[in-house]
């Protein structure tokens, strides 16, 4: 009747591995095992108990009485029956991992850490920052509790999916330094330096000057002076950082420009005044009724926007033998952070008003100074426009964005005395730089490009007549 029973337990089962086999064991007639590593199976009828020692023990009743009928012993490695973490036998640990960054970004540097061990963490609650080669990611807590350790270390290089920290929902199993411990940890007294210092140390031998055989009479003239090696600065007043991963991907895509383009700059100066007076009577009802401050760059970008319109091979690119002409204007704004230089992009810009792009703008360059600014934020892009002018920049040549074909360069506003109708009166003025590729745009385009820059800025209501 027993093997009759356990036949059909059997039946039932799914066997994994190789064949199981049941023979009497040593102890009792009624209880029957397996011998190690033979099989390891799951079937209806079998309670699954897990141990510390990572030891599945699989029972069934096949009596009233409760007797025993089997019992396998699985000792190899195992990987969990169930779909949850082995830390702790209640679920209490659970692991922060690396998100997921972007489609073309596949890893990232683990920059630092937020918070430290035994800190406590909300939901959701940023633990550690990533750097990547364009943005800045936070891991955060998957749960509230209490950071146990931390399984990764600064500087490293994670991808996403990779475990960098185990939080305790609990609180429970944190380890803190007990006194013993702490006070293990400082330095012992060296005995053997009180000893070594009674010891006299032997003097070493004076040693002779050996006066070199090619000496000459005094009579002869001195030789002549060596150069010596130079003295330079001690090592201790160097520091050495490692570069950002964001600093890096800058480094080398603007090395890439240098390399792939033939890179031409044409400049030009544009007279302020009626956009300065422009923003001056329109300032406060602009404020009012868009709630965002009218600036300059609202003005470049529709500038520039009319600009390609009338000139679409600097809104084109070179890809292999082919020429891409773009139906679309998407403008680039540079906005240099802390951690290095990003460029947002405003989309469609083209479509867009005066107040719409200073809202699209104030909104970029606040995710862009805090680092909360997106992948997708800054993909793409036509045509880009930096204004180092805001940093006192009088004159510069900028470098390409690639792929693009042609960059914009804003600068300062000086009052330089200028020849306005036979008189020479003071004139805010700015200079602008337009680099590009030379091997697609000719400099009679990138001339043409930039004085329709130049006079849709000193005159605005060419923007109005489309003229």
């Amino acid at each position: 009747m027993i093997w009759g029973t356990i036949r059909r337990k059997v039946s039932s089962s799914q066997v994994l591995g190789q064949a199981w086999k049941v023979r009497p064991a040593a102890s009792t007639a009624n209880c029957y095992r397996t011998a190690p590593k033979e099989a390891l199976f799951n079937g209806r009828g079998f309670e699954c108990m897990q141990r510390s020692s990572y030891h599945i023990s699989l029972g069934s009743h096949v009596s009233k009485s409760c007797r025993v009928a089997t019992s396998l012993m699985q000792t190899v490695s195992f990987t969990g029956l169930r779909n949850r973490s082995f830390s702790s036998d209640s679920g209490d640990l659970v692991e922060a991992v690396v998100p997921f960054m972007g489609e073309s970004i596949t890893d990232g540097t683990l920059a630092t850490f937020l918070k430290k061990p035994g800190d406590k963490v909300a939901i959701d609650e940023p633990i550690a920052q990533i750097e990547t080669d364009k943005v800045t990611i936070d891991v955060v807590s998957p749960e509230a509790g209490v950071i146990q350790k931390f399984v990764a270390k600064e500087g490293e290089t994670v991808e996403p999916g990779v475990k960098i920290a185990i939080i305790s929902k609990s609180g429970e199993g944190i380890e803190q330094a007990a006194p013993s411990e702490k006070a293990s940890t400082q330095p012992e007294p060296k005995e053997n330096e009180s000893a070594e210092k009674q010891v006299p140390k032997a003097e070493p031998a004076p040693v002779k000057e050996i006066l070199p055989k090619s000496r000459a009479p005094s009579s002869q003239p001195p030789p002549k002076h060596v150069a010596t090696e130079p003295i330079l600065p001690p090592k201790d007043r160097e520091r050495r950082v490692p570069m950002t991963r964001l600093r890096k991907r800058v480094a080398i895509r603007l090395k890439d420009s240098q390399n792939t383009f033939a890179l031409l700059t044409t400049f030009n100066e544009v007279d302020m005044t009626n956009l300065m007076k422009l923003r001056s009577d329109y300032k406060d009802a602009f404020v009012e009724k868009h709630g965002v401050k009218l600036g300059f760059m609202s003005g470049f970008v529709k500038a520039a926007v009319s600009a390609l319109e009338q000139l679409p091979t600097v809104n084109a690119v070179i890809d292999g033998d082919d020429i891409i002409y773009r139906d679309y204007i998407d403008i680039s704004i540079a906005v240099g952070t802390p951690k290095g230089l990003v460029v947002p992009v405003v989309r469609n810009a083209g479509g867009m008003n005066f107040a719409q792009i200073e809202k699209e703008i104030n909104t970029l360059a606040k995710k862009a100074a805090d680092g909360s600014i997106s992948i997708d934020e800054m993909a793409g892009g036509t045509f880009t426009i930096s204004n180092g002018g805001v940093y006192g920049s009088l004159l510069s040549t900028p470098i390409i964005n690639p792929p693009q074909s042609a960059i914009l360069g804003m600068h300062s506003i000086v009052n330089r005395p200028m020849v306005v109708a036979g008189n020479i009166v003071p004139r805010p003025m700015m200079y602008i730089a337009l680099t590009y590729d030379h091997r697609l745009i000719d400099g009679r385009e990138a001339v043409f490009f930039l004085r329709r820059i130049k006079d849709v800025v000193e005159d605005p209501r060419r923007l109005l007549l489309d003229v």
